[in-house]
């Protein structure tokens, strides 16, 4: 079993890891939109509209292609 001076030890550890990560979720970017974040980390913009052009093909592949009222 732990003694109460290591159990202490852990405990400030743990409370300046869970300060420090709190410290940098709030220093990143306030942005709420994950897509403007994500946008930031590309630094391509033509391979990023791409892939999002591709991602958007790989979707509507997986839906039924619908003529007027009949599918097809």
């Amino acid at each position: 079993m732990l003694d109460e001076t290591t159990l202490e030890q852990r405990l400030v550890t743990l409370e300046r890891a869970v300060a420090d990560l709190q410290g940098k979720s709030q220093s990143q970017s306030t942005s709420e939109n994950w897509l403007e974040k994500l946008i930031g980390s590309v630094s391509e913009q033509a391979a990023f509209i791409k892939s999002l052009e591709y991602g958007r093909a790989f979707r509507q592949a997986d839906q039924p292609f619908v003529q007027g009222n009949q599918e097809l």
